[in-house]
């Protein structure tokens, strides 16, 4: 925590100098005066229930959100009407960067569980951005990471097997929720069998069918949504097998 004399009494007040998730999300060493602007920017924060919708396709675009608490899926509909999952983004992961083109948000985001996020005005932003090169480097840094994984869901998409996509989805989870200090092999997942199946394109039976199949090779340990990987150097082989 900061300060008592600097933390004003406001359950909405968040302060990126003392969030443990700043460093996933915002530039570390920049000097205090720099990080009370910083402060100042994402003044507030917003609480969405599950199964809310933090913006809608065709909202206009006005902020970014850094997810602080919870976790969430994009969207978007087919011309059928069936929605098409394009993302799963959890703690420290920024929702928005959609708007940025077109001024209006393509997709929905949908919280999964109830969650917190940042609300980072981006007209500001952009303005810190230019007086801060670290800052301006960190959040390109955050745009070429949205990149590389959007390149990876084509690779899934394009080249895999059912289990490959499904143990590559597996791996991918587990390592970003390491990286904010949780089990490298045990996760419960927020999404269903059926939003997993929508983002890696596969029909839900498929998904739980290979679900069952992991676990008879002794690669997991499925409890409903409680996942506890039992062979990672299995599942990586599957992965690398699609590269062959």
């Amino acid at each position: 925590m900061t300060d008592a004399t600097q933390v004003k009494p406001d359950a909405f007040k968040v302060a990126c100098s003392s969030c443990n998730l700043r460093e996933l999300c915002l530039p570390v060493g920049l000097a205090r005066p720099d990080l009370e602007r910083l402060d100042a920017l994402v003044a507030t924060r917003r609480s969405v229930a599950r199964g809310d919708m933090l913006f809608r396709a065709g909202d206009a675009f006005q902020s970014l959100y850094a997810v602080r608490t919870g976790f969430f899926k994009t969207c978007v509909s087919s011309e059928d009407g069936r929605d098409q999952v394009t993302g799963f983004q959890m703690a420290g992961e920024l929702l928005g960067l959609d708007g940025i083109s077109n001024d209006r948000h393509s997709c929905d985001a949908v919280a999964l569980e109830d969650s917190q996020v940042c609300i980072i005005p981006y007209g500001q932003l952009e303005s810190l951005s230019r007086e801060f090169t670290d800052l301006q480097h960190q959040f390109h840094k955050i745009m070429s990471r949205e990149i590389v994984r959007d390149h990876g869901v084509m690779l899934l998409l394009g080249s895999m097997r059912a289990e490959e996509r499904l143990a590559a989805f597996l791996m991918n989870l587990t390592q970003r929720l390491q990286a904010r200090g949780f089990s490298a092999s045990s996760l419960i997942l927020r999404m269903t069998r059926e939003e997993i199946g929508s983002y890696l394109g596969l029909k839900l039976e498929t998904v739980s069918r290979t679900f069952s199949k992991f676990q008879d090779d002794g690669l997991l340990e499925v409890k409903q949504r409680h996942i506890r990987i039992i062979d990672q150097d299995g599942l990586q082989q599957l992965i690398n097998g699609a590269h062959c």
